[in-house]
């Protein structure tokens, strides 16, 4: 796994530092209160390699059975685009971004629009459509 340092600033680009961002989600420290939270911890977890927050915050129903992550993906840069729900009160939202990257010297970006649900009280990536 990557690692980054509790002072370091988040991979997500929230500005905050790791450990008052992400990284209390990663730890188990809390839950992402919004889908937008949660979308941005599970950015940062592909950013470090943390298989094991990634499938915690899967939704079971859709979630793969084995997921592996490519340590050559250079992710470099998350914007989001638009939220929908989502919010405390919601029961489900989406999240629509880009996640801009670097693999074996060729520059990409990933369009998503993904979609989370609250269960037990959590939030839980559900799935996404890929966009142009």
């Amino acid at each position: 796994m990557t690692k980054i340092g509790a002072q370091d600033r988040c991979p997500c680009l929230s500005g905050e530092q790791y450990a008052s961002c992400c990284g209390r989600f990663h730890s188990g420290g809390a839950e992402a209160a919004t889908a937008e939270q949660l979308m941005r911890s599970r950015y940062t977890a592909f950013v470090l390699l943390d298989r094991d927050y990634l499938l915690r915050t899967w939704h079971p129903d859709t979630a793969p059975l084995d997921l592996q992550l490519d340590p050559e993906m250079q992710w470099r840069r998350l914007d989001i685009a638009a939220t929908g729900g989502g919010g405390p009160f919601d029961t489900a939202g989406t999240v629509e971004f880009k996640a801009h990257y670097r693999h074996t010297g060729e520059r990409g970006v990933l369009h998503e629009t993904s979609r989370f649900v609250r269960s037990g009280g959590r939030w839980l990536y559900v799935d996404g459509d890929i966009r142009d």
